[in-house]
């Protein structure tokens, strides 16, 4: 017969069941093996199983049908469950008719010996009704332990024991979970009983105000002592349409606590009615909203914070990029000067929010020569616009006025940076070059500036690289001029450093990369565009200035 048959009766000399497993009320973690009697189980006389279970399927609750399990010497050594009503449910979780067949000390081992066990034993011996004291057990699911309590009663039904249960613990498991929810949420639950003037608080409710336990829940009149003085108005208000309309409400107000904290308190109530719509009782919760209104708080003055700067940006931006439009009138033209062509871009990088400090200038000298500079300032923004534009005019100003060779001019700009600016540090690199048409050659010097490249029938190199360190790096600096014979036909390009730099590129790799692109572009009409359509791609770091000048 399997475990899940029902059990035969059997005299002391009849084969019987094998021991099972039992009692819903106990787990089970081993089983040791018991010295059956002889050819039974040791069940005197037959029990009609299916009666009892028919009787069990009509009630309520938990409830079961033991059979005492016997030695050959009549003695109980264990009891199995014969019978089980619908919603008999133990602590693990077992129901209804799938604890029949299961033996109390197999299935619930640490039953043995206890109060439990000993009032089955006497209720069977003696007749007596059994009803002991709540009974404890300590259940481990998932590998965490679970004391649970119980209600048991027992009474003789023929050969066996009818026993019934009563979870005790269900509530207080339920008020663990509650207290739980209100920790985390940081709010108490409040219940007002008007008729009889009774106010009930949890916990957390004494914790959300900060208030002694010992003082009571507070009243609806000593609410408005605790509330800042401003909140009163729209709070009294909330509370007169609670209790005089028995309206429900959700209001948020701040209090003081007695540490002298502000605290942003949610109150949301609802009332129940008589018969007459007077409210009688209140129920609801208090939630201390504090610090989500504190990170809204901070959250919107980081945005406000975040606008004034982004407003402060547009306008800086705005008023650079005029400065810069002013002093660089067009972003691409042709010029003829002192017989050179000589073309000129500027590519903005759109990306940024700022504007660059890459500027040029080509004109025409009054000896008839013509003067060719770019310059690239460190930085973005109005500082930089602003130091790019002292540059020009004073770098203009000195070879017009006063006729003054590149070098000297590097010079003297040098000492004017490092003496004007308004930054701690500032700096800025540059070519400076001046054509004379009757020689056709070209004198230059350079400030850091990266080295001017010649196209010369259709090969392109570098010029090498008179001494000259940026301008604002040192009070002394030194810079040396560098001659180059302009042949009909050369190309000559003068440009900045965003030309050449490329996220993923060394600058070695954009020096080569200019080169093969010039050459490249050698037999095209518009040598200037063919060369920034290669270059000039939106995932370059920096503005590009170019002058382009041909012979």
């Amino acid at each position: 017969m399997s475990d899940r048959e029902e059990p035969r009766a059997s005299g002391p000399d009849g084969d019987g069941p094998d021991p099972g497993a039992g009692d819903p009320l106990l787990s089970s973690s081993r089983y040791v093996p018991r010295r059956k009697a002889p050819g039974g189980d040791g069940l005197p006389g037959a029990t009609p199983v299916p009666a009892v279970q028919e009787m069990l399927d009509a009630l309520p609750g938990s409830v079961i049908f033991l059979l005492p399990v016997r030695e050959a010497w009549g003695e109980v050594v264990d009891f199995r469950i014969a019978a089980a009503s619908p919603e008999a449910v133990d602590i693990g979780a077992r129901r209804g008719r799938d604890l029949v067949g299961l033996s109390v000390l197999e299935t619930y081992p640490t039953v043995a010996g206890t109060g439990l066990w000993n009032g089955y034993l006497k209720a069977l011996e003696t007749g007596s009704r059994y009803e002991g004291e709540p009974f404890e057990y300590e259940e481990v699911l998932a590998g965490i332990p679970r004391l649970s309590r119980f209600a048991v009663r027992a009474a003789v039904c023929r050969e066996g024991l009818i026993v019934s249960w009563t979870r005790l613990d269900s509530g207080e498991r339920e008020r663990r979970r509650l207290t739980v929810m209100q920790r985390l949420g940081n709010m108490g639950w409040a219940d007002w009983d008007l008729v009889h003037d009774v106010i009930t608080w949890s916990d957390q409710a004494y914790a959300v105000f900060d208030r002694e336990r010992s003082l009571g829940p507070m009243t609806w009149e000593e609410l408005p002592t605790h509330v800042l003085a401003e909140d009163l108005p729209a709070l009294d208000d909330t509370v007169r349409h609670l209790l005089g309309q028995g309206g429900s409400i959700d209001h948020t107000f701040r209090i003081t606590t007695p540490r002298g904290r502000v605290r942003h308190v949610r109150i949301v109530a609802e009332a129940e009615k008589d018969a007459h719509g007077d409210p009688v009782e209140v129920h609801g919760f208090f939630q201390d909203l504090t610090a989500a209104k504190e990170a809204e708080e901070q959250l919107l003055e980081q945005e406000r914070t975040a606008l004034a700067q982004q407003t402060l940006l547009t306008a800086e931006r705005g008023l650079a990029a005029r400065l810069q439009n002013a002093l660089l009138p067009q972003a691409q033209q042709s010029l003829r000067l002192a017989g050179l062509t000589v073309d000129v871009a500027y590519r903005p990088q759109q990306e940024s929010l700022t504007v660059g400090g890459d500027w040029y200038s080509a004109i025409e000298l009054p000896d008839g020569a013509a003067l060719l500079v770019i310059g690239d300032v460190a930085g973005h923004g109005l500082d930089a616009v602003a130091t790019m534009a002292q540059l020009r005019f004073s770098a203009k100003g000195m070879a017009i006025t006063a006729g003054i060779p590149p070098e000297t001019i590097l010079t003297r700009l040098n000492t004017l940076l490092l003496h004007t600016t308004q930054r701690d540090f500032t700096t800025a690199t540059m070519i400076l070059a001046r054509y004379d048409p009757t020689t056709s050659r070209l004198t230059w010097a350079r400030a850091g500036h990266p080295p001017p490249l010649l196209l010369r029938r259709g090969q392109a190199h570098y010029l090498p690289l008179p001494q000259g360190i940026l301008l604002g790096a040192t009070p002394a600096p030194r810079y040396e001029p560098s001659t180059l014979h302009l042949l009909p036909g050369d190309h000559l390009l003068l440009y900045t450093d965003g030309l050449i730099e490329k996220q993923d590129q060394s600058l070695d790799e954009g020096f080569i990369r200019l080169a093969s692109t010039v050459e490249a572009c050698a037999e095209s009409p518009r040598l200037l565009g063919g060369i920034l359509d290669a270059l000039a791609t939106t995932r370059r770091r920096d503005d590009i200035c170019v002058l382009h000048i041909a012979r």
